[in-house]
Parts: C-alpha cells; sequence; structure tokens
C-alpha cells in the first residue's frame, strides 16, 4: 500500500476490470452500477442535487483529485521542481510541447467535423499515477532525474488540463452563482492572510465553492484546484498542513478515487471492434495523438531548450532513457477519459466508444514502447 507504483497497479486492474465485466454476461448488471441514481436533497426544493453514479464520480469524487492535483502544484512551486526557473524551464516547455502536438495531430485528423473537434484536447493529457506506476515497476533501469522530470511535465500537464477545461468546457455560465464562488475564493485568501493553520475550514469553504461551481456551468473539480492553493504551506513550527493534507489525501485517491474513476469510465464494449474502428478519426486521432504527438512534442520541446542552452539535460540519464520517459507522457488514461466525458457530454454513445477505444489504444502503445526502450539495454 505504501509503494509509489501500487496506484498505479489498482487503476490499471480497476480499468481491466471494467472492460472484462462490461464485455461479460454481466455487462447489463456494469451499465445499471454505472447509471446508479443518486440524489442529495436540502428542503423541497432548495437544493436539489439529482445524477448518476457516473457523473458524481467524474464531478464531485474527481474534485477530491484535483485538490491533491493543487496541493502538488502548490509544493512544487513553492519549494520544489518548479521552485526556479531554471528548475522548471525543461518541464514545461516539454509539458507545453506535449500538450500543443497531440491537439494538433487531433485536429488534422479531424478536420471538418465539428463535434469531433471538440474532443482536441483528449490527448493532451498525461496520466501521472499510471506513468509513474511504470517507471516504478522498472526500478533501477530509470534514473531518479528522469522519475523528477515525468513528475513535473505531469503535473504542470495537469495545470494545462485545468486551464483548458475552464475556457473551452464550460457552459451556460450563472453569474450570480460565479459571483458566489468568487466570494468563496475570497473568504480562503482571507484564510490564509490570517494564518489560519487548521484545513477544515479551507475544506468547509472548498465544499461551498464546489457546490457553486458545479451550479455555475464551469466545472465543479476546478474548486478542488482553488481549495488546495489556498491551504499554507507551512506553520511557525516548521510542520506544513499542506503535506499533511497530502500525505492524508493520497492514499484515499491513489486507492478509492481514481480506481472508481477507471471502473466507471473505461467499460466499452468490444464486440463490434473492429480494424475500421480503430481507424476512425476520432479513435484514431486521439491513439497518434497521444502516442506520436506525446513523444514528438515533449521530447522535440525538451531537445530544443537544452540545445539553446536555456536547460539541462537530466542527470545520469542517456539520450534513449529520455526519450522513453517522453513516450510515457503518451499514457493519458485518466485525464483523457476525463476531458473526453467533457468534450462529447450528451453526444450518445458512439462518440463515448470511440473516446475510450482511442484513449486504451494509446495509452497501452505508449506503456508497451516505453517498456521495451526502457527494458533495452544499452
Amino acid at each position: 500500500m505504501q509503494s509509489e507504483s501500487a496506484g498505479g497497479i489498482v487503476l490499471a486492474a480497476a480499468a481491466l476490470l471494467a472492460l472484462v465485466v462490461s464485455n461479460s454476461p454481466l455487462a447489463p448488471w456494469y451499465d445499471a452500477f454505472v447509471h446508479l441514481p443518486g440524489e442529495v436533497r436540502i428542503g423541497k426544493d432548495w437544493l436539489v442535487l439529482s445524477k448518476p453514479l457516473v457523473i458524481w464520480v467524474n464531478d464531485l469524487w474527481m474534485a477530491v483529485f484535483f485538490f491533491l492535483v493543487g496541493l502538488e502544484i502548490k509544493r512544487e512551486l513553492v519549494d520544489g521542481e518548479l521552485a526556479s526557473f531554471r528548475l522548471a524551464i525543461l518541464p514545461a516547455g516539454a509539458a507545453l510541447g506535449g500538450m500543443l502536438v497531440p491537439a494538433l495531430i487531433y485536429v488534422l485528423i479531424n478536420y471538418g467535423d465539428a463535434v469531433a473537434l471538440r474532443g482536441w484536447a483528449i490527448p493532451a493529457a498525461t496520466d501521472i499515477a499510471f506513468a509513474l506506476a511504470v517507471l516504478m515497476l522498472l526500478g533501477s533501469r530509470v534514473p531518479a532525474s528522469l522519475k523528477l522530470f515525468l513528475t513535473a511535465v505531469a503535473i504542470i500537464d495537469d495545470l494545462g488540463a485545468i486551464v483548458v477545461i475552464a475556457l473551452f468546457y464550460t457552459v451556460d455560465l450563472s453569474v450570480l452563482m460565479l459571483v458566489s464562488a468568487g466570494i468563496g475564493c475570497a473568504a480562503l485568501v482571507l484564510l490564509n492572510r490570517a494564518r489560519v493553520m487548521s484545513v477544515s475550514p479551507y475544506l468547509l469553504i472548498g465544499v461551498l465553492i464546489w457546490l457553486c461551481v458545479l451550479k455555475s456551468g464551469v466545472h465543479a473539480t476546478l474548486a478542488g484546484v482553488i481549495t488546495a492553493l489556498a491551504i499554507p504551506v507551512s506553520r511557525p513550527d516548521g510542520s506544513s498542513p499542506l503535506q499533511e493534507a497530502e500525505h492524508v489525501l493520497q492514499p484515499w485517491v491513489a486507492f478509492a478515487v481514481l480506481p472508481m474513476f477507471a471502473f466507471v469510465n473505461a467499460g466499452v464494449s468490444l464486440q463490434s471492434l473492429s480494424p475500421a474502428t480503430l481507424l476512425e478519426p476520432v479513435s484514431l486521432g486521439i491513439a497518434l495523438g497521444l502516442t506520436a504527438g506525446k513523444s514528438i512534442g515533449v521530447f522535440g520541446s525538451a531537445w530544443l531548450l537544452v540545445r539553446a542552452g536555456v536547460a539541462s539535460f537530466p542527470a545520469d540519464a542517456s539520450r534513449r532513457q529520455f526519450f522513453a520517459v517522453c513516450v510515457l507522457c503518451g499514457i493519458g488514461f485518466t485525464m483523457s477519459l476525463f476531458i473526453g466525458s467533457l468534450a462529447f457530454e450528451d453526444m450518445g454513445p458512439d462518440y463515448e466508444t470511440r473516446l475510450k477505444i482511442g484513449v486504451l489504444a494509446g495509452s497501452m502503445l505508449s506503456t508497451l514502447l516505453a517498456t521495451i526502450l526502457l527494458l533495452k539495454r544499452a
């Protein structure tokens, strides 16, 4: 349970279980479970939240995941791999290239289809849990500098995904709810300025912000990031509320939130799967974006920065190992499925199937290629 790779292994197992169950006689039970209705009601009509399980997981459970991501981003910015320009420039440039090139590949393949183009950001994401699990399982074959590089790239990638979700996947904005969320954010700032070191008040206000953001039309998971960025980094005695929250939350996210997300989102029927399905523009755009786009974008951007002399190549790493880690950034599983669920919301089962096939194919191929490269002796 304490192994850094354990979370990624459980995540992969949950996704595999969803695939097996959704292609077995238990498929109707799986579908019923995923769409199990759940409702929160306060008063008769004052507050009613009625959603199927998959939406509760995507809107509420994933807000907890993004809260943890926000804690990691703040820690790295204050005292970590992103704390200085020299440290941050290589993973930041690599992450930017790793978002732009996959998106461009997807757009080129799906050009002319307005609905399909809504998914341009799907292959731009990296799944940090999955990718780090692969590296940890390979142990000493991967230098520590590359593990730090991949972690920093994935964190910046998550930050980019947050910005993309906020700017491109919000509809029907409610000014009243946005203003209410803004008041909540101001309250978080006041708590931070007042040096309130208990995490509980931040979480209470964070829940209220989540509710306002949910009702505003902006995706509710952003409330998790906003709340996390307000948590104080250190107390006068040297202890850290931020790291304590991160330590408590990590196992819950690794062994409950992300596996549940994988289980309710990865189930797809493979009965009608054919080469034509994999070559369908949406599936192909996602798969090629993750495999070719990520490796080219991350490696190419990093190589240019090193050649320009503004960044340093990771210590004790060969070019083959470095390229393999860049290929590993093509594991987009959690974030790609999440962005895809927003992009193709209410677009019907056909787009949902294409999304899942593309993400699974691209993530699996990236894992296989990167593992072969890292296992190959120099």
